[in-house]
């Protein structure tokens, strides 16, 4: 979305030289998007943990949901098909 933004102030800014409102709602369209657009992130680093590091805590959000979303298909394969799963523990232990 960030590329989308930028592209589109370009052209605002082109066009302000023709007509100064442009500028303006270039810088309009900027504020917003900083404002807004990236509010997300900013809000959820600042209500991250204290100790949490230079890390994003964005990055390590989507890593967690993926690595539960992991295992949560993983117990549901052993629940449904466990003469499969034995077979598969079998042979990863040879």
């Amino acid at each position: 979305m960030g590329t989308i933004v930028l592209s589109g102030t370009v052209v605002l800014v082109i066009l302000g030289f023709g007509n100064h409102n442009w500028w303006l709602a270039a810088v309009a369209l900027l504020f917003l998007y900083v404002h807004y657009g990236r509010g997300s992130s900013s809000a959820s680093s600042s209500g991250g943990a204290p100790g949490a590091g230079g890390g994003t805590p964005d990055a390590y959000r989507t890593y967690r949901d993926r690595r539960d979303r992991q295992a949560r298909w993983e117990r549901r394969y052993r629940r449904e098909r466990p003469l499969q799963f034995r077979r598969q523990e079998r042979t990863k232990g040879s």
